[in-house]
């Protein structure tokens, strides 16, 4: 649905599945800087938000997906992954519980599948699952809000950063976007979801036992690194680019942007023997890696605090 604000003086749409909204308003890095301060908010109405009501949603998704949700108290937000038998990601949700509903919101294009699988799993359950297409999402760096669409231009009084600006600064935070950090063999340990989306003894739910197996036992296959890309270069990489290690293929880019502080920079999925501190070609173009989710995560390690860096 494309947003109203694209309507506004300077707004440039943005490309891919994020068209529908800005991707800036004229002055990419000083809406990013506005975003880092915390004195502007970004349009992410691209987003579709499901509604789920009843007396028996929190404990039906807290049975259903990654999270411990039984327990959510209103107006907390938190995040849930949706995983197959074999503990691959399905669906990412962002979601609050407002008292009376439960407003998840998902990528573009990924709502009706989730509604689909959840309408299969109500059985005699007290829940409902629908659209809820009169919300919207706006964010600032570090929050979430929804607003009634209807309610879009008053953009909650802040100024406005485009989206390009957001992604910056989630890249800077070296948190995961599902479609671009992830693909169809994703497993939460790979992109650094365990804690923030996935609850590791809350009980079974579908694809918990990969989860353990992993955690307890062996190491995922892939890992999320930050790049530090060559800032001589004009272009960045592209979504789905190949990153190089030694002449061979050893993952590929999931997004990347340019930071007002940091320069040209990505987020990556490697495999998990790639040496840290090994120089990498992302897209053709030269890149350090920063460790997200080291080489031994799983098997219960207790991960160095040096070689996590967390942006809030």
């Amino acid at each position: 649905m494309r947003s109203p604000l694209l309507d506004l003086p300077g707004a440039v749409a943005a490309d891919g599945p994020d068209a529908d909204v800005a991707a800036h308003y004229g002055d990419l890095f000083a809406e990013q800087r506005a975003l880092a301060k915390g004195e502007a908010v970004v349009d992410r109405s691209n987003r579709e938000v499901i509604r789920i009501s009843g007396a028996d949603r929190l404990k039906w998704l807290n049975d259903l997906t990654s999270q411990k949700l039984d327990a959510l108290p209103p107006g907390q937000w938190t995040q849930t992954l949706d995983l197959d038998l074999q503990g691959r990601v399905v669906h990412h949700l962002t979601l609050v519980d407002d008292g009376e509903s439960v407003l998840a919101h998902v990528e573009p294009g990924t709502a009706q599948s989730l509604i689909d699988y959840l309408d299969r799993m109500r059985f005699m359950l007290r829940v409902e699952v629908s659209r809820a297409d009169d919300l919207a999402v706006l964010s600032t760096a570090t929050e979430d809000f929804l607003v009634p669409r209807a309610e879009l231009a008053d953009h909650l009084g802040r100024p406005l950063a485009g989206l390009w600006a957001y992604e910056a600064l989630r890249i800077e935070a070296h948190r995961p976007r599902f479609g671009f950090e992830t693909d169809h063999k994703t497993i939460p340990h790979e992109v650094d979801w365990i804690g923030s989306a996935v609850h590791l003894s809350k009980g079974c739910y579908r694809g918990q036992e990969t989860v353990a197996r992993v955690h307890n036992l062996g190491h995922p296959p892939r890992r999320l690194v930050f790049l530090h890309l060559d800032g001589s270069v004009d272009t960045l990489p592209v979504h789905g680019a190949p990153v190089i290690f030694e002449s061979q293929e050893v993952g590929v880019v999931g997004s990347a942007a340019r930071h007002h502080e940091l320069g040209p920079i990505a987020l990556a999925v490697v495999k998990r023997t790639v040496p840290v501190d090994a120089p990498l070609l992302a897209g053709g173009v030269a890149a350090a890696q920063e460790v997200i989710v080291p080489p031994d995560a799983g098997r219960n390690v207790s991960i160095d605090p040096s070689l996590r860096r967390r942006i809030r």
